[in-house]
């Protein structure tokens, strides 16, 4: 689960936001909450948008240990043994707080986007068993181009192909998604592929689909609702796992804050897809 808001305060080129997220293993035995302040300042050109963005946040990670199930609670040809109780050794601490950084920049020329950021900056750790485990930083990449179909002038009736490129990298592994996006008024669609350097388990087809609906054009107000189904295509397929599906929905809203008025009054630094 994630929530997030964010700001833009045009007179200083900045922007603030918050975001929480909330991410739970297994039937719960293991839950993390992550709330985070993120700042970006925006160096805007005649032809670019370039940002640089910080974000800090506080993690809270803990284990249910009663939920856990061990093998001396499994008994041969029964499974497991109702109100069995493990021999193993409860660890001494079962939740743990701890500090995790992230910087990124981005840069829209043109019909291109690009962008970088480092995740887990600082490496925290993340351990609960008393043994140092730290988080390994992870470095995203990312681009797109815009080929515009039919223009618009501000992208509200246009029509858009937006093919686009993700990479992960933390530690040994590596990670992308690849695939387009169909952009037309309030409507957009796509398909990516998910692969990497363990794809034996980790690639998927991606469908997403995006609406912008009770779109108030006069000063840009509309919620956006997001729908994406991951259907795996690697040896774990699709027919055993029914693949994974998630909603989004998000609220915009440009306010008067300035001399300029109307929908241009709370156009971000850039808006490409």
């Amino acid at each position: 689960m994630s929530a997030s808001g964010d700001l833009n305060l045009e007179r200083i080129n900045s922007g603030v936001g918050i975001i929480f997220n909330r991410s739970t293993e297994g039937t719960a035995y293991l839950v993390k909450n992550n709330i985070a302040a993120s700042y970006s300042y925006i160096i805007n050109g005649d032809d670019f948008a370039l940002s640089f963005g910080l974000q800090a946040g506080i993690t809270n990670q803990k284990l249910n240990w009663d939920k856990l199930v061990f093998g001396d609670q499994i008994g041969i040809g029964t499974g497991y043994i109702p109100g069995s109780i493990s021999g193993a050794e409860r660890p001494s601490i079962d939740s743990r707080f701890y500090l995790d950084a992230n910087a990124g920049t981005n840069l829209v020329y043109g019909k291109f986007m690009l962008g970088v950021a480092a995740h887990h900056i600082n490496r925290p750790d993340e351990s609960l068993s008393g043994f140092q485990a730290k988080l390994p930083m992870r470095i995203s990449g990312n681009m797109s181009y815009k080929l515009t179909l039919i223009p618009d002038q501000y992208d509200r009736d246009g029509s858009y192909l937006i093919p686009s490129i993700v990479v992960y990298k933390q530690q040994n592994i590596t990670s992308y998604s690849a695939g387009m996006q169909y952009k037309y008024a309030g409507i957009n669609a796509g398909i990516w592929y998910r692969g990497g350097s363990n794809a034996g388990g980790n690639d998927a087809i991606v469908l997403s689909v995006i609406f912008d609906i009770f779109n108030r054009r006069t000063n840009g107000e509309k919620f956006r609702l997001g729908i994406s189904h991951d259907a795996t295509s690697s040896k774990i397929n699709y027919s055993n796992t029914s693949g994974t599906s998630e909603i989004g929905l998000g609220y915009e809203k440009y306010f008067q804050n300035s001399s300029n008025g109307g929908r241009a009054n709370g156009l971000r630094c850039y808006d490409f897809y």
